[in-house]
């Protein structure tokens, strides 16, 4: 009987080993696939993080182009004003000029009028970047000038030469903004 006893108590002992080992077990398991979860988890996290920072950035780009674009239409709008503003006096300079013209028979003080007006007009034209030509009696470059036609030289220093200037070439800021239309020497 003791020996059943001890047999008993063994295999009750077995069932209680038995019963630790799979309790050691299932909770290693249960962390394994609870960090399983976690980590899967925690990569949708990252992926859900992710593509809300990739739309704030997409939007935030979008908005950036819109404004200034905006901005840009704006610039185009206004950036005629400031030439624009400084051209005013030299009309109203035309203006009493042509006031003056009504009453007056003599031509020289009407001619140094329109000469000051001129002068005027191309100063603050000079303030704001434009400059002429100097075509006459240099070498034709066909990189500023247009030949409108050629004529024979009248000396033969004058060969290949701009001999006249039918319409004055401009830049602005260095930037040819009119070809000089020359006739050539030949």
């Amino acid at each position: 009987m003791f020996n059943k006893k001890k047999k008993n108590q063994n295999e009750d002992m077995d069932t209680n080993v038995e019963a630790n080992v799979n309790e050691v077990e299932n909770p290693i398991n249960e962390v394994s696939e609870v960090e399983e979860l976690s980590i899967e988890e925690k990569f949708a996290l990252e992926k859900t993080e992710l593509n809300d920072k990739y739309l704030r950035l997409f939007a935030e780009f979008d908005n950036y182009k819109r404004r200034t674009q905006k901005e840009r239409v704006e610039l185009l709008q206004t950036a005629s004003k400031d030439v624009v503003v400084s051209l005013l006096s030299v009309l109203d300079d035309f203006d009493r000029a042509l006031k003056a013209t009504e009453n007056s028979t003599e031509v020289a003080p009407v001619r140094e009028g329109v000469i000051l007006i001129q002068t005027k007009l191309k100063s603050i034209l000079a303030n704001k970047g434009l400059k002429e030509m100097e075509t006459l009696h240099t070498s034709f470059d066909a990189d500023i000038h247009e030949a409108i036609t050629n004529i024979p030289a009248p000396s033969e220093d004058l060969k290949g030469k701009v001999v006249d200037e039918l319409e004055k070439g401009y830049t602005l800021n260095d930037k040819i903004i009119r070809f000089a239309k020359v006739v050539v020497g030949n």
